[in-house]
């Protein structure tokens, strides 16, 4: 990875982590999904139109195929961690979801893009995914009898296998349609609004209490999510998938603080033990 792919995908591990921390304290379900999003297709609507005045890019039939699967996919994801996150705490859905995410993603590019990460990057994907394991309890968490934890750790695993869909499906469309990144992104948010609508109109009174409750999660949020997914387009349009899906999954570190310390979620030790193998897994990746 280059000087400049690696500050791009550890400032998009930082914003990650702070817009997840957002999401955890507004527990808001869908309708909040809907109002983040809303926000975020008007917010980044002013750079979207700059970009295709001047740069006019040629998206075509299958780019906009690409760019409506790409909100499907996001739509789901969102939904699975809001319900983990409803079921369990940020330190435990979050490492979970953005651990697994990176070992599918590198497994699929090496299957459907041929790349070839060489040894030291293979050592680095296996300490972050063994880091990840252990900061989220090990084979204890799977013994455990709570319902809720349970489903916690569904929703997690579930988001993880979204992130490693989106990752590859993305990569292409960034890399192989050549869609500007914030394009893409902006097109998820509009997808997330459009598909969504049905259930907010239903449910108006649920959108409007998200509003009057968590507004200002909501606007940091709508700000944070697509500048974080746009860093990290951005770095894939020249960076392999392979290198950047676990590179980015430094933002375990800092999500995993904030639910520690700032919500109070606890066991600190572990975690930070966890953590610090985790440190070892990215620079094993950033220099393989």
């Amino acid at each position: 990875m280059t000087p400049v792919a690696i500050f791009l995908v550890l400032s998009a591990a930082v914003v990650h982590a702070a817009w997840n921390y957002l999401a955890k304290r507004a527990a808001g379900g869908p309708a909040f999904i809907w109002l983040f999003a809303t926000l975020s297709a008007a917010v980044y609507a002013p750079v979207s139109f700059l970009i295709i005045y001047f740069k006019r890019p040629e998206i075509g039939l299958l780019g906009l195929f690409f760019m409506s699967v790409s909100a499907l996919l996001h739509l789901v994801y969102y939904l699975a961690l809001q319900h983990g996150y409803s079921k369990g705490d940020l330190s435990l859905v979050y490492p979970l979801a953005r651990g697994t995410g990176p070992m599918f993603s590198s497994l699929a590019a090496v299957f459907l893009f041929g790349e070839r990460p060489g040894m030291l990057a293979v050592a680095g994907i296996c300490l972050i995914v063994y880091g990840v394991f252990t900061l989220t309890g090990g084979t204890r968490l799977f013994k455990r009898k709570n319902p809720e934890t349970a489903w916690a750790l569904r929703y997690g695993l579930i988001a993880g296998v979204i992130i490693a869909s989106y990752t590859v499906w993305d990569k292409h469309a960034v890399s192989g349609l050549l869609i500007p990144p914030v394009l893409l992104d902006w097109s998820t948010s509009i997808g997330r609004t459009i598909f969504l609508s049905p259930y907010a109109v239903r449910k108006w009174e649920a959108v409007k209490y998200q509003w009057r409750v968590n507004k200002r999660y909501a606007f940091g949020v709508a700000i944070l999510n697509p500048l974080s997914y746009i860093l990290v387009l951005t770095a894939m349009i020249t960076t392999p998938v392979s290198y950047v899906a676990p590179a980015r999954e430094i933002s375990i570190l800092i999500g995993t603080f904030m639910g520690a310390k700032m919500l109070a979620e606890g066991d600190s030790k572990r975690r930070i033990a966890s953590a610090c193998i985790m440190i070892l897994g990215v620079v094993a990746l950033a220099f393989g």
